[in-house]
């Protein structure tokens, strides 16, 4: 299940605000009760989902999350920029066979 902070994002998109702040835009809080985040305050300019426009984002918010763990995982296994420039200098082909590996291994959804 995706987070509720990843479903708003979605939501925004799809409703045409690119960036939301989770500091002044949207504030989340834990319900005492064990039943996960909830919006506590809306402050964009479009109308705060409810539960079923949030849950109609389950699928995308769920790529979404799974694409960016891929994306931190490539971006460790990648390693140093310069480190990669002076593999590039010294073996390119080396270098296009490591990342291609690292791609394939790591396939975004």
């Amino acid at each position: 299940m995706a987070n509720l902070s990843t479903k708003i994002k979605m939501y925004a998109a799809a409703n045409g605000v690119a960036e939301v702040d989770f500091t002044k835009d949207v504030m989340l809080q834990d319900d005492s009760d064990g039943n996960g985040a909830y919006i506590k305050e809306w402050n964009l300019a479009i109308a705060q989902p409810n539960d079923a426009q949030l849950a109609e984002q389950e699928t995308s918010a769920n790529t979404e999350e799974a694409n960016n763990e891929v994306k931190a995982t490539r971006k460790a296994l990648y390693g140093d920029i310069g480190e990669q420039l002076d593999e590039i200098y010294k073996d390119i082909d080396g270098w296009k066979a490591r990342i291609k590996s690292i791609k394939d291994a790591n396939p975004k959804g």
